[in-house]
């Protein structure tokens, strides 16, 4: 069986590309997504905390789905959601603290 190198390339960069796109970064438009400003900063959390813990969960829960607003869960639930996901989303357990201050506020 004589093989074809033009289609045996064809199909290795269909394929390159392919995994190329679906690995990619989203492209999730962040611009309703809480910021946390110097008003918001708590005895629990600094305002470099929060914006640490903002491009956290931006970079590695949207992923794999939509981004929630911090106010679509209290700040008793998202601890819960985060043990969850947090796995999921490769974080260690100091970028997942960040990502939970962001997420409750600092509370």
């Amino acid at each position: 069986m004589k093989i074809n190198p033009a289609k045996s390339f064809a199909a290795l960069f269909i394929i390159a590309s392919s995994l190329a796109v679906s690995c990619s970064k989203n492209t999730t438009n962040t611009s309703g997504l809480y910021v946390p400003t110097n008003a918001d900063t708590t005895a629990n959390a600094t305002l470099q905390e929060l914006q640490q813990g903002r491009v956290l969960y931006i970079d590695h829960c949207a992923d794999c789905h939509s981004l929630y607003s911090p106010d679509d869960y209290s700040a008793n639930q998202w601890p819960q959601v985060l043990s969850s996901m947090a796995p999921r989303a490769g974080l260690s357990s100091a970028n997942t603290l960040l990502v939970k201050k962001y997420l409750t506020k600092g509370k």
